[in-house]
């Protein structure tokens, strides 16, 4: 098939990662080197909003060596958003907002790095396109610390974000095990659904500084077994360890954090999560008399580039590389996705994933990689985390500080 001849546009949406932007590079650096095919490459401010905007981005005005760096830059070096596309047979008008700016720059490649919701807009995108004739090639590039896409064996983000946690994780018990005083920490892990965040806590274990239990939301959580299970762990020692997903709910199917207040919900009807860490501490010390801790790790699991995976941040990198090439070879309406043999060595292959395999579905953890008790996870799920976070994070330094990408962000003007 003929190389279709045309400019290209990238966006980031939803919650960023501290590896976002190495797909950023990988989409960015490979297009730029095809002039002949992709005359232009073009960033979208804040995702798609800065489509219906017009606000663009000329990236091919950024310095290479500042697009490099973006390879040890957390979050969304583009800007982010959470806009939900209407149904296009209900309300097209975004679609034809942004059918007039594809065509208004001439854009054939639209590329969208996000998780499930933005995978979302990446089907639409793609359906309208081709119902209006439109010859435009739409890839989705996955990133997730949630790690809970469909299609793929693992998402970008969620190495980094495991091996931060267990490796905080890992610093908290040395603190609190230098006491002789009883004690209980819960922390709290990102994870609505799915619980691979909390879950990759247990890799702490591996150097013998791990959690005492784990809580994910696969799992209807009980708090008077969670006091129960926690007054074993102090019948043999003084410090009680407990790692919970944010998501955690009773048997009812009530989130323990609404538990709190009221929270507000995102444009995707997401409420917003936070402060189970807090409340199940206090709990434990109320129903235990002793010290507790609630430790919330929020932003810093998902922006921890110092603690970023080697494994991630090339995989990240190589999605999208691959995703440009996968375009100008013709494909279009697919996600790029990982595979790996479950037998022998780490590694893994770069696959295309049909959009309406990804959009908006949750994938969570297996039931038989948690343990029977509830309360933990299986050396199965230890074996499929461990190679995701290895390797060194690759930032330069200075001031004895991360040197992250500075890039310049001009704007497209008419």
């Amino acid at each position: 098939m003929e190389p279709l001849k045309g400019n290209l546009i990238f966006g980031q949406s939803g919650g960023p990662t501290s590896v976002i932007n190495s797909s950023a590079a990988g989409v960015f650096l490979e297009a730029l080197e095809h002039p002949d095919i992709i005359p232009r490459v073009f960033g979208m401010r804040h995702g798609i909003e800065g489509v219906l905007k017009d606000e663009l981005y000329d990236i091919g005005q950024e310095d290479k060596k500042e697009l490099e760096l973006l390879l040890g830059t957390p979050s969304s070096a583009l800007g982010t958003c959470r806009y939900k596309l209407a149904d296009p047979d209900e309300d097209d008008r975004d679609y034809q907002r942004i059918l007039e700016i594809l065509k208004k720059y001439d854009i054939r490649y639209f590329f969208y790095n996000g998780g499930n919701d933005s995978m979302d807009t990446c089907l639409k995108v793609s359906r309208f396109l081709k119902k209006e004739n439109y010859d435009c090639r739409v890839i989705g590039i996955p990133k997730t610390v949630d790690n809970d896409l469909e299609g793929t064996d693992h998402c970008p983000g969620f190495g980094s974000a495991a091996r931060y946690i267990a490796t905080s994780i890992a610093e908290v018990w040395q603190d609190t095990h230098s006491y002789n005083q009883p004690m209980a920490v819960v922390f709290e892990c990102m994870g609505r659904h799915a619980g691979w965040m909390a879950g990759a806590s247990a890799l702490a274990g591996l150097i013998g500084c791990g959690p005492d239990l784990i809580y994910l939301p696969e799992i209807p959580f009980d708090r008077e077994q969670m006091i129960r299970d926690a007054k074993k762990v102090l019948e043999k020692k003084n410090v009680v360890l407990i790692s919970v997903s944010e998501g955690i709910m009773t048997a009812d199917g009530r989130l323990v954090a609404e538990e709190l207040s009221a929270r507000e919900t995102d444009a995707f009807g997401h409420k917003q999560l936070g402060g189970t860490a807090v409340l199940l501490a206090d709990l434990l010390g109320e129903s235990l008399g002793l010290k507790v801790r609630g430790i919330e790790f929020s932003l810093l699991q998902r922006a921890g580039a110092h603690l970023a995976s080697g494994t991630d941040i090339e995989e990240a990198f190589a999605a999208g590389r691959e995703g440009v090439r996968t375009a100008m070879a013709g494909t279009s309406g697919v996600m790029m996705g990982f595979a790996r043999p479950e037998e022998g060595p780490y590694r893994t292959e770069i696959i295309q994933v049909p959009l309406a395999k990804v959009a908006n579905l949750e994938k969570q953890v297996p039931r038989d990689w948690i343990n029977a008790e509830g309360n933990g996870v299986t050396k199965e799920f230890i074996d499929y985390c461990l190679p995701l976070i290895q390797g060194q994070a690759c930032q330069k330094q200075e001031e004895g500080l991360p040197r992250f990408a500075r890039l310049k962000k001009v704007l497209v003007r008419d």
